[in-house]
């Protein structure tokens, strides 16, 4: 049984209940009150597993918790206010001032801005690899680097890392492996391939619809015996395994950053994230195969296409090896121009214009124009933006209609 299927079942019956309302309850409360001053004692210190204070959680993002770490074979999971607030949340929970991070891969603009712009004005420097440069990938990591960081899919080059060499690099040197999954969630499992933090906008194919702006970070379990992240490396982690023991990546993640920084996912949007849960099996099969069948026939009627189950693409056979549940709603067309792309999406008639993806109907976008516009040449070049690029995301249309659709777009 593939991942789809089995999480048809799994999403539903974790999702609804079967006493009371079926719905998940959103609990809107800022606060929380304590019935004694020993159980609040007790909730401060975590001995007692109830509500703090909304800002470190509630009962509704914790429903969404348990079922995205479930999903990715994590000990638990933080529900967070956007993907961007999760990507900060694990990053922010690691480095400090001195710190350096490999960032590998065609990242999302927003991703590359932070690592980029905002955390050198903290001392937290970044350098940015192909997903291919290993051997520079290697020899870059020092004694000063805490994380290296990809994302599952280049968003938007379309380029797909090795991820399981990627993560022996990581083990082999005992540096904490972050991976941006949020175009792949189900497709692949980043924490059975090595990652220790899964992160996720949520926003995206997770809920479906536009409707609520999220974000996860999915941990790992700390290990008992041998574990990279007892080492040196990682001194301030260890009260956190001393305490919390395999929950040490999300204990320190709530106190240096979630605390502090206030990321905190709204219950209605995380109530929202449940919803689209419960459909995301089918939605992302059909994506996986209609996405196939509509860069195919495109590619054949003359359009310069992007996408790994492509013949030409450059990880095609890695695409059919470890991508066998496809890499999600996105694909690239390049026309050359801004003029002709701008006119390919005058003319669509199917094709949403809009900076998000994953979304229940197909969407496009300007990559140059938009996202990527504050970027100087030689970083557009890098992350794969090139003055004619439009990144597509499939949705649930008939391809056969995005097709006749894109074909009269491009003429």
């Amino acid at each position: 049984m593939n991942n789809f299927e089995e999480y048809c079942t799994k999403f539903v019956q974790a999702v609804g209940s079967k006493d009371g309302a079926v719905s998940p309850a959103i609990v809107s409360s800022a606060s929380f009150s304590y019935s004694t001053p020993e159980m609040a004692e007790g909730i401060f210190s975590g001995s007692v597993k109830k509500p703090l204070y909304a800002r470190m959680g509630n009962p509704t993002n914790a429903r969404l918790e348990s079922i995205m770490a479930e999903m990715d074979a994590g000990v638990a999971a933080i529900a967070t206010s956007s993907g961007m607030g999760a990507i900060t949340l694990a990053v922010m929970s690691i480095v400090s001032m001195g710190d350096e991070i490999i960032s590998i891969g065609g990242l999302f603009g927003g991703t590359y801005a932070f690592f980029s712009e905002t955390l050198p004005r903290f001392g937290v420097k970044s350098h940015f690899f192909d997903v291919d440069d290993l051997a520079l990938i290697e020899d870059t990591i020092n004694e000063n680097t805490k994380i290296i960081f990809l994302e599952s899919v280049g968003n938007p080059n379309m380029k797909l890392p090795d991820i399981k060499k990627i993560a022996a690099i990581a083990d082999k040197h005992g540096v904490l492996l972050i991976i941006d999954n949020t175009t792949t969630p189900l497709s692949i499992s980043t924490i059975k391939l090595g990652a220790d933090i899964s992160v996720y906008s949520t926003t995206k194919i997770i809920s479906g619809n536009s409707s609520a702006l999220g974000g996860c970070a999915v941990f790992r379990a700390i290990n008992d015996g041998e574990d990279k992240l007892k080492s040196p490396r990682y001194e301030f982690l260890q009260k956190f395994i001393k305490g919390a023991k395999e929950m040490a990546l999300i204990a320190n993640a709530k106190k240096r950053a979630l605390r502090d920084f206030g990321m905190t996912a709204n219950a209605h949007a995380s109530y929202q994230t449940l919803l689209g849960l419960e459909t995301l099996p089918l939605r992302l099969s059909r994506v996986s195969r209609s996405i196939e069948i509509v860069t195919a026939d495109l590619s054949k009627n003359g359009l310069d296409i992007n996408h790994p189950s492509l013949s030409s693409h450059e990880h095609h056979q890695r695409y059919l090896s470890d991508f066998k549940n496809g890499c999600g709603s996105l694909f690239c067309i390049d026309f050359k121009t801004k003029e002709k792309a701008f006119e390919f999406l005058n003319k669509t008639k199917l094709a949403t214009l809009t900076a998000n993806i994953g979304d229940s109907r197909t969407l496009a976008l300007h990559m140059a124009s938009t996202i990527y516009k504050d970027f100087d040449e030689a970083t557009r070049e890098f992350l794969g933006i090139s003055d004619g690029l439009i990144r597509v995301s499939m949705g649930l249309e008939n391809p056969e209609d995005i097709i006749k659709d894109f074909i009269q777009a491009s003429r």
